[in-house]
């Protein structure tokens, strides 16, 4: 090696959405690494920013998997998992109530509701776990967490003592919360909401108004949507938040029920996954995601990781399915090359299906040429 060749690499990408995994990713990037450095020390650190995906980067991280079949967002049974790991269970709201288990319309984004999030915490907790990571993105819910609560025993009642049904839009007839039963169950537990999102829990910045059209809410459904919010948000006592919006609510029905946190996804996995140690040390790290654009600089994986390689003094390249950036957006979050599969397939769908094989190929001719 050169004295400018890199000795030790990291490898620290998010997934590929509609391809491949941040594990998969990982794995095909070192590989090219390898063919590219036979004698460099190449480390596999994949990463998420607390979304989707985050639960394949824990289980590579020693997670262990659990399976539970629980209430869709619409009342059919669905087939959903979490991870375990040290004590603390890391639950994916949209497995038990994301938008692909429905089909958008006005009534499904009425309806639609968290009950099966509050079955997965509940199991959790009977297994043990003295600590919840909930991640809220994808959701196909406006209902402010209220059936995940409901899954956990409270008593959600109208102006007459009468049970208030599931779903956003019963939210409206909401007159009293008895929160005791949930309480007593999280017991000395804590609960933290892994979002990058800021928006309150209602009004014109809420999670109905900015969710919500695409739930399928026209204006009518917004407007009823985030008046139910106000009105939950009254019975509980909750004064509204940053971030209490995300997942359609569920982070602020959390926040007021079980004192839940909002912290950074990415913090929490970077925090979780020693990513950050892997890069102490390292003389290059790689990251990259599906599309590398305005978004990725605005607390998604690759721009965080970036950070922390430059706290450390290592190089950053980034390899993507696209990259929407200019040079300067590149320099200024740290990135000093980069490559795009896009720009050498004769089609984004033939870059989609053979992402691995171009990421294999293309990670190789990148670290050559940073080398």
């Amino acid at each position: 090696m050169s004295e400018h060749t890199p000795r030790r690499v990291v490898i620290a990408p998010d997934k590929f959405k509609g391809s491949l995994t941040a594990v998969e990713a990982a794995e095909a990037i070192g590989a090219g690494v390898r063919d590219a450095l036979p004698d460099a020390d190449v480390s596999l650190c994949p990463v998420a920013d607390g979304g989707e995906g985050t639960l394949d980067v824990l289980l590579a991280a020693g997670g262990t998997r659990v399976d539970l079949r629980v209430r869709g967002p619409l009342d059919e049974p669905v087939d959903a998992w979490y991870v375990t790991l040290d004590g603390t269970a890391y639950i994916e709201s949209a497995r038990a109530c994301g938008i692909e288990h429905v089909t958008p319309s006005s009534d499904v984004a009425l309806a639609a509701h968290t009950y099966g999030v509050g079955e997965l915490i509940a199991d959790a907790l009977g297994r043990g776990a003295t600590q919840i990571v909930l991640t809220v993105g994808g959701t196909a819910s406006t209902d402010g967490g209220s059936g995940m609560l409901q899954a956990l025993g409270a008593r959600i009642t109208d102006a007459d003592g009468a049970p208030v049904g599931l779903g956003g839009g019963a939210l409206a007839d909401v007159a009293a919360v008895d929160l005791t039963r949930p309480r007593a169950l999280l017991g000395d537990a804590r609960v933290r909401v892994a979002t990058d999102v800021t928006n309150p829990l209602h009004g014109p910045d809420g999670a109905a108004a900015i969710f919500g059209p695409q739930k399928g809410a026209r204006p009518q459904e917004i407007e009823l949507l985030g008046a139910a919010l106000r009105t939950w948000a009254d019975a509980l006592g909750f004064a509204d938040r940053p971030s209490a919006g995300a997942g359609g609510g569920i982070s602020g029905g959390a926040m007021a029920a079980l004192d839940a946190t909002a912290e950074s996804g990415f913090d929490l996995v970077v925090e979780l996954t020693g990513v950050a140690e892997a890069v102490r040390g390292a003389d290059l790290v790689i990251t990259g995601e599906g599309s590398l654009d305005a978004q990725s600089l605005a607390g998604k994986a690759p721009a965080g990781i970036a950070a922390i390689a430059r706290r450390h003094g290592a190089r950053v390249a980034a390899i993507a399915g696209r990259v929407a950036l200019g040079a300067d957006e590149l320099a200024e979050a740290g990135i000093t090359a980069s490559v795009a599969l896009a720009d050498h397939a004769p089609s984004v769908e033939v870059a989609v299906r053979d992402a691995a094989a171009l990421l294999r190929k293309h990670a190789a001719d990148l670290v050559r040429t940073v080398s």
